[in-house]
């Protein structure tokens, strides 16, 4: 007998992914956002996975939680409809900021740059990261 497991939407897929990607820059685990919500950090496996489907409601309270918009969960979300918050159907561009984000380096570059209040100290390591990435383009 052959099994058909129902492959997960590609939108709850990307809902998902912003909500990880949302609860990972503010350091929170999944079993926190879970407590948050009253609902276990399996669900919110599920949720970030796509295997399971986030209720409006429960967008709403997961947008309070993470602190943003319902619609940043809906940011660059696969389709040719897509629908960006200024109401304009366009080409994303901002992809590359996203899986800059998702990866582990992303994530600990940007939680420690935050932390650094001096905008002068700010402006120095963006002026050393542009030329090692010069650096970089010349090898």
């Amino acid at each position: 007998m052959i099994e058909n497991k129902k492959k997960p939407n590609p939108i709850d897929i990307h809902v998902g992914s912003r909500i990880r990607l949302r609860r990972t820059m503010l350091g929170m685990s999944q079993e926190k956002l879970g407590e948050s919500l009253g609902i276990t950090f399996q669900q919110i496996q599920k949720y970030e996975k796509g295997t399971n489907r986030v209720g409006a409601s429960r967008l709403q309270n997961i947008s309070n939680i993470l602190n943003v918009p319902v619609s940043f969960f809906f940011e660059d979300a696969p389709g040719e409809n897509s629908v960006t918050a200024s109401g304009m159907a366009e080409a994303s561009s901002s992809n590359y900021v996203v899986d800059f984000l998702s990866s582990s380096e992303g994530l600990q570059l940007n939680r420690a740059f935050v932390k650094i209040g001096d905008p002068k100290v700010r402006r120095k390591i963006v002026d050393l990261v542009k030329a090692l990435a010069a650096e970089a383009d010349t090898e």
